[in-house]
């Protein structure tokens, strides 16, 4: 075991999946001779070679379609997005071409490709860098999406995406990649479309994934000390959700609490809420309670910035109220 923090971790993965494939390639703003804008990408360039790694101008929507073309013609290109909401730039090539090529040719054509990169909530960054693009691109047919929340999920998510003949956005936190924890040394995948069952318990499932699963741990704690037992589900497949993980945990604490960073209309939380009422209503012993973002622009002001984001005080609060007392849990 070696610990490493979250974007050496990425750059592991790659690094991995470059040396053990040489159709794999890198392209976007920066990651070339300055390393990425967090230095997922340090040191490749040197390693790999201008062609390999592709240094692009600030033109969203050109780079990225032409990685749709590379990875249509045999590449299997990664795309980086300086920062995820500048990919709304690329939204046709993304929606329109890497969603859809496999199906509107007939199954002709693989689009292997994968999308990454820094988003979410940072520290003051203001609204237009802080989206949340998987509210944006959840009702894309063909797209598949992941979120990495530990350096180890992070590396083995990266290394599953590259190799998958779908489309795959992986969104990453842009607070996460400093986050330090021990990995295996030895070579190791994690699935795509499989939740991971952070915290086993009885009281009630806590859905959850990205920076929210820091907050949902430590909100725990507080739980634990006063008497309730959560579950703990790291949902980590956005897309397609793994209800199999998700239903067994329901059907055993008969509660649920969605803890998100995405906006509360039309996020993942609206969309996780109604596979559950469809799925698992008879299982369900009372309302699905949902933690989300205000539906506003993230405000630069640090202290409004931080209202607008779900806080570990509010989950306690939200399993209180849940469980209304702990004799009824």
């Amino acid at each position: 075991m070696s610990e490493i923090l979250l974007f050496e971790a990425l750059r592991e993965g790659l690094q991995e999946e470059m040396d053990r494939d040489p159709r794999v390639m890198v392209m976007g703003e920066d990651v070339g001779h300055y390393g990425g804008s967090y230095k997922v990408t340090k040191g490749f360039a040197e390693r790999y070679g201008d062609l390999r790694l592709l240094d692009t101008p600030i033109a969203e929507n050109s780079f990225t379609g032409m990685a749709v073309g590379a990875a249509m013609t045999g590449l299997r290109p990664v795309v980086e997005g300086m920062n995820m909401g500048f990919l709304l730039l690329a939204f046709n090539q993304i929606a329109n071409n890497a969603g859809m090529l496999h199906y509107t040719s007939g199954g002709n054509f693989t689009i292997p490709i994968v999308i990454r990169g820094p988003g979410g909530v940072g520290r003051q960054l203001g609204a237009e860098h802080s989206q949340r693009l998987e509210s944006y691109f959840q009702s894309v047919p063909g797209l598949q999406m992941v979120a990495c929340s530990t350096p180890y999920n992070a590396k083995g998510l990266i290394k599953a995406a590259i190799r998958t003949e779908n489309p795959v956005i992986l969104f990453e936190h842009v607070l996460l990649y400093n986050l330090k924890q021990a990995i295996p040394e030895q070579e190791y995948l994690v699935c795509l479309e499989k939740a991971e069952v952070v915290r086993s318990g009885r009281d009630v499932t806590i859905l959850t994934y990205s920076r929210m699963r820091h907050h949902v741990l430590q909100a725990a704690k507080n739980l634990v000390h006063k008497g309730y037992d959560p579950e703990i589900i790291d949902i980590l497949s956005l897309k397609p959700l793994d209800l199999g993980t998700i239903g067994h945990s329901i059907r055993k604490t008969h509660r649920v609490l969605v803890v998100e960073e995405c906006m509360r209309t039309g996020g993942i939380g609206a969309s996780l809420r109604a596979a559950l009422i469809e799925h698992f209503f008879d299982d369900l012993d009372g309302p699905i309670a949902c933690l989300s973002s205000q539906d506003v622009p993230t405000p630069y002001s640090g202290p409004l910035e931080e209202l607008t984001v779900i806080q570990p005080w509010q989950i306690v609060q939200a399993v209180e109220q849940l469980c209304q007392s702990k004799s009824s849990c």
